[in-house]
């Protein structure tokens, strides 16, 4: 099992917080840094200073300041950016990094960021899911079409005219591609079609087994041959005593009882008994989410306590 640190810094982060957390979990030995693609603060508005910073702008910074520790999105937003120039933002920063990064893109689902920042935000799920599927085909399609030759594309949404389909990734023929969520059909479908790993995020030990076989019965179907990573990400709240536990929840606004039965809270050896059961589903990487980022003493608890036993 190998551990991965993710960040929300919608909720109220400099450039200079995610820095420290990066930095931090690279020194902690940590595979991976990811962090959310939002543009506002989730749940009480009357916080989240100094405001939102841009996904990729960020981990183009960090992808020069740190030397070994992967970065990516969980999730990129389908709805954000145009599919051409978001592939290549995506090969820069993979370049900037040296082939670090990972690229998790999804659907887009936070309607009320997209009215405040004015963008716009397809009516119906199906269409947002149409644009998505588009987008897949054209950034992964950019990225794997060999130098010197062009690439051209014809959708229901989006046109790409014929051109050269550059610049290319560091990693060819691509970053690797995760995607997440529990939808019954075209997630699991389009999981199986593009993506290098299928994420569940936030769900119980049971539904997480049960959104993982439907990945792998799609995989099946499709003849695919290619490995799939699975992987899930729960929030995290570890503590050596209950004080320490209750301290650490209280900051981030949670209930203890309640991040047990939802996250991975408790001493190190209840998270790593729960990692395991996580383990034994199939999920070979779990996302930390990590809510209070000043809290680097977190990260080396979890390095000191956790990573070991799951070695």
């Amino acid at each position: 099992m190998r551990l991965r640190i993710f960040l929300e810094p919608q909720q109220g982060a400099t450039y200079e917080d995610q820095l420290a957390v990066a930095r931090a979990t690279e020194e902690a030995g940590f595979e991976a840094l990811f962090r959310s693609d939002h543009y506002l603060r989730m749940g009480d508005r009357s916080g989240g200073l100094p405001g939102p910073t841009d996904a990729w702008i960020t981990l183009a910074g960090l992808a020069r300041e740190t030397s070994r520790v992967r970065l990516g999105t969980l999730m990129t937003a389908a709805t954000f950016r145009h599919p051409g120039p978001l592939a290549i933002a995506v090969a820069q920063v993979d370049r900037m990094s040296g082939g670090r990064v990972e690229f998790g893109f999804g659907a887009g689902w936070f309607e009320e960021e997209h009215a405040v920042y004015g963008i716009p935000f397809p009516r119906t799920a199906r269409e947002r899911f149409d644009r998505y599927e588009e987008q897949l085909d054209i950034i992964t399609g950019l990225w794997s079409t060999p130098v010197g030759e062009t690439f051209r594309y014809e959708g229901g949404h989006y046109r790409l005219a014929e051109g050269p389909a550059l610049p290319k990734p560091w990693q060819t023929p691509g970053p690797p591609v995760v995607i997440g969520g529990t939808g019954p059909r075209r997630t699991p479908r389009l999981a199986a079609v593009f993506a290098d790993e299928y994420n569940v995020p936030f769900c119980s030990v049971a539904d997480t087994g049960a959104a993982f076989g439907r990945t792998r019965k799609a995989v099946v179907d499709l003849g695919r041959t290619k490995p799939m990573v699975y992987s899930a990400a729960q929030v995290l709240c570890v503590g050596r005593d209950e004080a320490e536990i209750a301290r650490r929840a209280e900051r981030i606004g949670r209930e203890v009882d309640e991040l047990r039965l939802n996250g991975l809270a408790g001493t190190p050896d209840e998270v790593v008994e729960k990692i395991g059961r996580f383990g034994e589903l199939g999920a070979e990487r779990m996302y930390l989410q990590l809510l209070d980022m000043a809290d680097l003493e977190h990260l080396e608890l979890v390095a000191d306590r956790v990573a070991p036993q799951l070695d």
